[in-house]
């Protein structure tokens, strides 16, 4: 398709690390607006919550490439990591505020891991993101080899699934918007299965 050919010789003149210092732009402005009162009366849940919504945002994002690439042949994969590592940005950051700013106390951390439902599925999420980040870079391929890389990677695949369910459970009563973060991150695992299998008789 021409229009696809042509944004992907568009992309190609795009560098992925772009993608690093406008997540710090967008992370400071979001921090500057909460210091001076630009995030309303409770300054810090706003702030939290705001942290970890463009964290959906890039995780959402880094799950279509693979369906975009696939199917209208739309290529970002070069994007991908720096995508990825930015969402764990966001997510270390969301993290922070709630451990320094919102609970203040050691003992209540464990206490809100144990007892409240969105806090432990928040944290089994973030814990299954940690080994993709820190793996995410060439040494690491290199030493794990391809398979087995890959097959850590795929832990992506449960982190976002908790990821919706954590934003589902985080909002008081029936939200839309976590519940269609939660359909879509289901619907594009679903793709990328449905994708795999066809691949699978493909080859077969």
């Amino acid at each position: 398709m021409p229009i696809i050919e042509g944004a992907n010789k568009a992309l190609r003149l795009v560098p992925a690390w772009l993608i690093y210092p406008a997540s710090f732009a967008y992370a400071a402005w979001l921090v500057w607006l909460g210091a001076t009162g630009g995030l309303g009366a409770e300054p810090i849940k706003a702030l939290e919550h705001a942290l970890g919504r463009p964290a959906l945002y890039l995780l959402v994002a880094g799950l279509m490439i693979t369906p975009l690439r696939q199917m209208p042949g739309l290529d970002l994969l070069k994007f991908r990591r720096a995508i990825g590592l930015s969402c764990f940005f966001f997510v270390c950051l969301h993290l922070l505020v709630w451990l320094v700013l919102d609970v203040q106390a050691l003992d209540r951390i464990w206490a809100d891991i144990v007892k409240r439902p969105y806090v432990t599925v928040g944290m089994t999420a973030f814990g299954l993101m940690i080994p993709l980040a820190v793996t995410s870079n060439n040494w690491s391929l290199r030493k794990l080899g391809p398979v087995r890389w890959r097959k850590l990677h795929k832990l992506i695949y449960p982190a976002a699934v908790l990821g919706g369910v954590h934003y589902l459970l985080l909002v008081k009563g029936w939200q839309l918007r976590p519940m269609v973060f939660l359909a879509v991150i289901l619907l594009l695992l679903a793709l990328r299965l449905r994708m795999r299998r066809r691949g699978a008789v493909v080859s077969g």
